[in-house]
């Protein structure tokens, strides 16, 4: 077998291990989910010399990507928005979730984005039952990002597997 197919292979392998790790993203936050799909589709690409995939595939998928990840990150917000949280709330919303990814990483945004709202809300004089609502839409958003996240990675998967037979 000669040495050339030998790393044409660990590559593809390779690429299937990313796409998975980027689906495993989608439960475990701290692993990033999008970037390792992308990671993943861009290696096969590599691998079969961008005539099974395309550089311009790679190149929209990356696109794509680049936007589902900033809608990832704006969805929380988006939803607390919804549910009547204050400019001030959203805001603190957006901080926490800067402060939160340097402080405790990929998990951090998740309370961090939280905390902020709440803090915020709270100093603002929010009742209880105000925070259950905005917090409930903030979940709503988080969740959406996911299923976001969710459809992207598993699109790669597919995507992937088609490709594999093209070879």
């Amino acid at each position: 077998m000669p040495s050339n197919l030998i790393l044409q292979i660990v590559l593809i392998v390779i690429s299937f291990i990313l796409v998975f790790s980027g689906i495993a993203g989608v439960i475990f936050p701290f692993l990033p989910s999008i970037p390792l799909a992308w990671i993943g589709i861009l290696i096969f690409a590599f691998a079969t010399n961008f005539t099974v995939i395309s550089l311009k595939a790679v190149l929209i998928f990356l696109v794509v990507s680049l936007i589902a990840m900033v809608l990832e990150f704006l969805a929380p917000i988006i939803g607390a928005g919804k549910y009547k949280a204050s400019k001030e709330g959203l805001a603190g919303s957006f901080i926490g979730m800067i402060f939160g990814f340097f402080i405790l990483g990929p998990i951090g945004i998740i309370l961090g984005s939280f905390g902020g709202l709440i803090l915020v809300e709270a100093a603002k004089g929010k009742n209880s039952e105000e925070l259950t609502k905005i917090l409930k839409g903030a979940f709503i958003g988080f969740l959406t990002g996911g299923f976001i996240k969710l459809i992207l990675t598993v699109f790669a998967l597919i995507y992937l597997i088609v490709a594999v037979f093209k070879i």
